[in-house]
């Protein structure tokens, strides 16, 4: 189990799609886990204490973050303007999350334009990996990098592809009957 000892506090919060556990160090959020494998409360607190087991409750910062997913899984269109702590990652990988944090909302891009956009035309394998470790989903819109031919691929999240999906037609993506990303913003076939 991957933990997050920098951790100090974490909050928890409710969705129509379960419970979500946001946490933070001192310098920012370090880790989002999303709520599609959490039912309760009770199992999303159990979540975030066995993954973050310094933490020890809410703070302002987890709790404006949290009161941010709320509305996002509500619907809205949130800003995430909040400080991210990524310790431990390579420049490569901190310059796909940069990246990959600023593509808006309800747009996609495929993972060889986010290679190409950090400058690694060849790197989209890279690209991918860095995504399945990204500890801040939402925040850092890994579900918004698709395959070039709008394949959703690689979330590592609860529920996978279809968790994906989830999120990119609540933010107005059409999809192919076949499943594949037809339009997302930006990104057309």
């Amino acid at each position: 189990m991957k933990t997050h000892p920098e951790a100090t506090a974490f909050s928890i919060y409710r969705t129509a799609a379960g419970f979500g556990a946001l946490a933070a160090d001192a310098d920012g959020l370090v880790a989002h886990h999303l709520p599609f494998g959490a039912p309760s409360a009770a199992a999303a607190r159990q979540l975030a204490i066995s993954h973050h087991p310094r933490a020890t409750g809410e703070n302002s910062l987890t709790a404006a973050g949290a009161a941010l997913l709320v509305g996002y899984f509500a619907g809205e269109r949130v800003e995430f303007d909040l400080p991210l702590h990524l310790p431990g990652c390579s420049d490569f990988r901190q310059a796909v999350y940069r990246l990959v944090a600023g593509i808006p909302y309800g747009t996609a891009r495929s993972y060889a334009e986010v290679a190409a956009g950090c400058g690694s035309p060849q790197g989209a394998r890279a690209v991918g990996g860095a995504m399945a470790a990204n500890p801040l989903p939402i925040f850092i819109p890994c579900h918004r990098v698709v395959g070039a031919s709008g394949v959703l691929t690689g979330f590592t999240a609860p529920g996978g592809v279809v968790s994906k999906r989830e999120l990119l037609s609540m933010e107005g993506a059409l999809f192919a009957e076949r499943g594949t990303l037809i339009e997302a913003g930006s990104f057309r076939l």
